[in-house]
């Protein structure tokens, strides 16, 4: 079973489905325009796109600090992008984790995506959570700066993270 060691970032749209059942054309579109700038940076920063259903993606990078940039440089790019056509862009949550994954027939699987995942459900609306290994790799290395949110228990994660 081959494994590595990786960065994942997760994303995922806030609000979506409630968008879709009031107006199914303009949720896609409004999606389509922010996957052209997720799967931009994605490339750009040196990532792959390995996981993506519906409004959500999940992608891989070498680096951590690859990562956050990334990820910080999509949430500066959407929120540019909603103050001038504010229906045409959604919001986004993202997680990144750094950790150990199982590759499997060209897909990434277990605890380090799963984290990953779970960080994103508790980021902030238009921003990001990064776990504790994360920020130990990016320190000193970015200009970004986090605030420690503490030890927190993730669903369906068997320690805190």
């Amino acid at each position: 079973m081959e494994r590595r060691l990786i960065a994942i970032m997760a994303a995922d749209a806030v609000g979506y489905s409630q968008r879709m059942a009031r107006d199914e054309a303009g949720a896609i579109s409004a999606l389509e325009h922010c996957r052209a700038i997720i799967d931009e940076q994605i490339d750009g920063h040196g990532g792959r796109i390995f996981g993506s259903a519906g409004d959500s993606v999940v992608a891989e990078f070498a680096s951590s600090v690859n990562a956050v940039e990334c990820a910080i440089a999509i949430q500066q790019q959407l929120e540019r992008r909603r103050a001038e056509q504010k229906d045409r862009f959604l919001e986004f949550r993202i997680g990144i984790n750094f950790g150990d994954v199982i590759v499997r027939n060209g897909n990434l699987l277990g605890d380090g995506v799963n984290v990953a995942a779970r960080l994103e459900s508790i980021a902030p609306v238009n921003g990001l959570c990064i776990s504790a290994s994360v920020h130990e790799q990016i320190r000193g290395k970015t200009g970004a700066v986090f605030g420690f949110g503490g030890e927190r228990e993730l669903k369906n994660i068997d320690r805190p993270v």
